[in-house]
């Protein structure tokens, strides 16, 4: 498992309460509200998403820091774990992937890792009305 950063030098660590608002989570938010029969609920004191009743998603501050959990497939972690960006989750057994948002965020990665992440723990019903593009 790799070491958690630091917060880059001049960085404050960041309290929960305001750290949700900033525009990148607000975009995965509505991302992740547009994926059928998902919610919104707070759990740990943050943010998290659920196809169903499966957590897929979770905003969190770690070590003062800002990022996003995703649950992947086994496979899919090891290859996360390569980009320098992602670490892995501090919980979840090796099954959840987490993802610094305080720097650089690469869009197409996101929306890919929310993808993955709802289809790991999506039901076969909520899967097909993601791919004929209806949310319930």
């Amino acid at each position: 498992m790799r070491e958690l950063k630091k917060p880059a030098h001049g960085t404050r660590p960041l309290a929960a309460g305001n750290a949700f608002e900033r525009p990148v989570f607000a975009r995965v938010r509505r991302l992740c509200l547009s994926l059928p029969e998902s919610s919104e609920a707070l759990a740990w004191g943050h943010p998290t998403f659920k196809a169903g009743r499966k957590m897929f998603c979770a905003f969190e501050i770690i070590g003062g820091r800002p990022s996003m959990a995703f649950r992947l497939p086994a496979a899919d972690v090891t290859a996360a774990l390569k980009d320098v960006r992602c670490f892995a989750s501090p919980y979840g057994r090796g099954l959840w992937v987490s993802v610094w948002v305080d720097g650089a965020v690469d869009r197409t990665q996101i929306e890919q890792l929310v993808d993955r992440s709802f289809r790991t723990v999506a039901t076969k019903r909520q899967i097909a009305a993601l791919e004929l593009g209806t949310s319930a």
